[in-house]
C-alpha cells in the first residue's frame, strides 16, 4: 500500500477516535444532509449560525466550515465572528465560496472573509475557482458549466492557493487538489453526485472534519476522496433504484473502513 493510502486509513481512524467537533455555518437547503454526512463519517456538527455565539462557538470546535449558500448579511457577519474566533485558537477553517461568481454581494462577501479570516482550505467547482483566481468565467446557476478542461482547473486551483496562501480543491468530475507547489489528482467519485443537492457542501464539511485531524493538504485530499469514494459505494448499491435510495446509501458508505477507504482511493500526485 502506497504511503498516502497509509496517511489516509490512518487520517480516517484518527478523526473517529477524535470525534471532532465540526462547526458549520452553512446554507439551509443542506444543513441537515451535511450534519448527518458529518455524523455517519464519524464527526460531531454543530450548525451556529447567529452572530451572537458563533464566535463562542467555533472557539470551542475543532474545526469551522463557512459556506456561502444562502448568503445572507447576518451569515456574513457570523462567518467573520466565527473565522476571527478560530483564528485565534487556532482552528482550521474551510472556506466553501458558493456561487461566489454570481452576485456583487457574494463577491464582496467573499472578499471581505478572505481578507479578515486565515483560511486553511478552499473548497469549489471550477465556475467558483475561476472566478476566485480572477480567470473569466461561464456559469449555469451555482452549478460548473465550464468544460472539464483540466488546464483550466490546473490553472484555478493554482492561482488560488498562491493569491490566498491556503489549500485550493476545485471539484467535478476529476477533483484537484494543490498548495501551488504539489498537486493530487483524484478519480472518484460518480455523476449521480451531480444529481443530488449539496454534495459539494457535504464534501467540504467532511473536508473540514479531516482538517481536525491532518495538515491542510492531506485533509483536503482525504476529504474530498472520502466524499468521491461514498459516492462510488452508494452507485453501486442503488443500482436501478432512483435517487432517493442512492441519497441513502451515501450516509451508509460514510461509514466504510479505514482499509477500505485507503485502497479505493485513485489518486496521482503531480509536481506543479
Amino acid at each position: 500500500m502506497d504511503k498516502f493510502q497509509q496517511d489516509a486509513a490512518g487520517t480516517l481512524e484518527k478523526l473517529r477516535d477524535m470525534r471532532p467537533v465540526v462547526h458549520s455555518i452553512t446554507n439551509y437547503v443542506t444543513a441537515g444532509d451535511t450534519a448527518n454526512m458529518l455524523l455517519a463519517a464519524g464527526a460531531s456538527p454543530i450548525m451556529a449560525d447567529d452572530p451572537a455565539d458563533a464566535a463562542e462557538v467555533a472557539a470551542g470546535a475543532n474545526a469551522l466550515m463557512l459556506n456561502m449558500g444562502t448568503l445572507s448579511k447576518k451569515h456574513v457577519l457570523a462567518m467573520l465572528n466565527a473565522g476571527r474566533a478560530a483564528n485565534e485558537r487556532g482552528v482550521p477553517v474551510v472556506f466553501d465560496p458558493v456561487g461566489v461568481h454570481l452576485t456583487e454581494f457574494r463577491q464582496n462577501s467573499a472578499l471581505e472573509i478572505l481578507s479578515k479570516v486565515k483560511i486553511s482550505i478552499i473548497r469549489g467547482n471550477l465556475s467558483e475557482m475561476l472566478f476566485m483566481g480572477g480567470i473569466p468565467v461561464k456559469s449555469h446557476g451555482v452549478d460548473s458549466s465550464d468544460a472539464e478542461n483540466e488546464d483550466l482547473k490546473f490553472t484555478a486551483a493554482r492561482e488560488v492557493a498562491g493569491k490566498y496562501g491556503c489549500i485550493c480543491a476545485v471539484t467535478g468530475k476529476n477533483d484537484l487538489i494543490t498548495d501551488g507547489r504539489v498537486a493530487v489528482r483524484l478519480e472518484n467519485g460518480t455523476a449521480l453526485l451531480r444529481k443530488i443537492t449539496g454534495a459539494g457542501d457535504m464534501t467540504s464539511a467532511v473536508t473540514a472534519a479531516f482538517s481536525a485531524a491532518a495538515e491542510p493538504f492531506k485533509a483536503a485530499v482525504f476529504g474530498t476522496a472520502f466524499m468521491g469514494i461514498c459516492g462510488e459505494i452508494a452507485e453501486k448499491l442503488s443500482e436501478n433504484k432512483g435517487m432517493g435510495t442512492f441519497r441513502a446509501e451515501l450516509f451508509n458508505a460514510a461509514g466504510m473502513s479505514a482499509e477500505t477507504f485507503s485502497e479505493k482511493m485513485k489518486f496521482e500526485v503531480i509536481e506543479v
